[in-house]
């Protein structure tokens, strides 16, 4: 095969459409665009959100960058050195006990424990999650880090099942992605 043996596929190239050349074409006369009035004339018509003279609601709108994920979990981050500076040796760290001391807002939240900082006390942290680097500091000061199972409810956890279980009913066995 070489060069000029190659051709589109059938089908996926098309002729553009001649209009204004006859009324054999089926185009023609007024090619399309009706009689008289704004659509007929040349550089005629609004733009595509024109609202015969309305504020569009493109413009009505507050300006909005980027996206929001509306099944995002957000964590409510602690650092190490954060703990060790409000708890005690030999303390138990919870959602209950941080939210008693100020680090985070509400004790259901996921709670996720960051590595910045240096821990010397030994104690014992439950959160939902936890870097790498705090929990080797947690556990290199004698504490143990307990990493506990996120409960996923309501809209996410429908969507989570949908991913995992029903799309391997409904699309069998192999992966649907």
């Amino acid at each position: 095969m070489r060069l000029h043996d190659l051709k589109p596929d059938k089908g996926s190239r098309r002729r553009r459409r001649r209009v204004g050349r006859g009324i054999a074409a089926g185009r023609g006369k007024t090619a399309g665009r009706g009689h008289k009035g704004q659509g007929a004339r040349s550089g005629g018509g609004k733009g595509p959100y024109f609202e015969g003279g309305q504020l569009p609601l493109v413009r009505r709108l507050p300006f909005k960058r980027g996206f929001t994920n509306i099944f995002g979990i957000v964590f409510q981050e602690v650092n190490v050195d954060l703990l060790e500076a409000r708890f005690d040796d030999g303390a138990v760290v919870d959602g209950a006990a941080l939210a008693a001391a100020g680090l985070v807002r509400d004790a259901d939240e996921p709670i996720k424990v960051l590595g910045r900082g240096e821990l010397a006390k030994k104690l014992d942290v439950h959160a939902n999650k936890f870097t790498k680097s705090a929990a080797a500091k947690i556990e290199a000061a004698g504490g143990s880090a307990h990493a506990h199972a996120l409960k996923v409810t309501g809209a996410r956890a429908t969507v989570k099942r949908l991913r995992k279980v029903d799309l391997q009913r409904l699309y069998g066995e192999a992966d649907p992605a």
